[in-house]
């Protein structure tokens, strides 16, 4: 007989919590893997602007859904700044970043991201800089719009902008009032 999701709850129920995290991780980077896989395969067939703008289109829609899951798995019914900060910390694209740094204050709160592991990724590779502004900004205006209508983002940097060496992005959330 197959197994099922309550095995593997009770497979899982048996690993300590740090080797709970550390699979967790495990799959968040595996997913990314996945991501990166597709994007590489499209670009190689449709350059890098197709590629994008098939990533945009797909990351646009996964920022939506994200919100709306995480809210509800997770019961969040605030819809301030500190509470969007929380709950994009919780997000497949924040989770697991080797850095990043995240102010929050009442009426604003920004997001950079200094270690691009996908970036160092592509020019490890000798691939250019991947140009993620549209694709990012896309995912994290829908996942803002989903939590909160009164709550924008703006983008300070984000490649293919020109960035300092120790700044790939940086996202700045604000009230719209």
């Amino acid at each position: 007989m197959g197994k099922g999701r309550i095995e593997d709850k009770e497979l899982l129920s048996k690993k300590s919590k740090d080797e709970l995290i550390e699979h967790f991780f495990l799959q968040m980077r595996n997913l990314w893997t996945v991501d990166g896989l597709y994007f590489l395969g499209i670009e190689e067939k449709y350059g890098t602007e197709g590629a994008t703008e098939i990533d945009k289109n797909v990351w646009e829609v996964m920022g939506k859904i994200e919100a709306r899951r995480l809210k509800d798995t997770l019961g969040i019914t605030g819809d301030d700044i500190p509470t969007l900060m929380d709950m994009l910390r919780l997000t497949s694209w924040s989770l697991d970043l080797e850095e990043k740094e995240i102010i929050v204050e009442k009426k604003r709160g920004l997001f950079r991201n200094p270690n691009c592991r996908v970036q160092k990724t592509r020019l490890k590779k000798g691939l250019k800089e991947f140009p993620c502004k549209e694709v990012r900004w896309g995912y994290l205006k829908n996942f803002t719009k989903e939590f909160s209508e009164n709550i924008v983002v703006e983008c300070n940097v984000c490649p293919p902008d020109e960035h300092e060496e120790n700044l790939w992005c940086e996202w700045e959330f604000k009230l719209k009032r």
